[in-house]
């Protein structure tokens, strides 16, 4: 089964996302910002939300961790968890 590991920032609004996009931009540190402004516990790790499977997250998170292209930032992404930036690491 497929496995991938990720960081991501959860936030509220689409806005509080592109807000953190354009610092991203700018060349702050990802895991700064998780830290500082992401509402899912995994904040406070820098957003690293480890390995897990296909199948395990909602099926829109799922989608950009296992197609899109790795150590990208890609989002907002909406689920019903709120506006994900997610920056996959690898996956098998």
């Amino acid at each position: 089964m497929a496995t991938a590991a990720a960081l991501h920032i959860l936030v509220k609004t689409e806005k509080e996302a592109l807000d953190l996009l354009d610092q991203l931009k700018q060349g702050k540190k990802f895991e700064t910002l998780a830290k500082r402004h992401s509402i899912c516990p995994s904040g406070k790790r820098g957003g690293d939300l480890g390995e897990f499977h296909r199948g395990d997250m909602v099926k829109a998170f799922d989608d950009v961790v296992f197609k899109r292209p790795l150590l990208k930032v890609h989002g907002p992404v909406k689920t019903r968890f709120g506006y994900h930036l997610i920056k996959t690491l690898y996956r098998t």
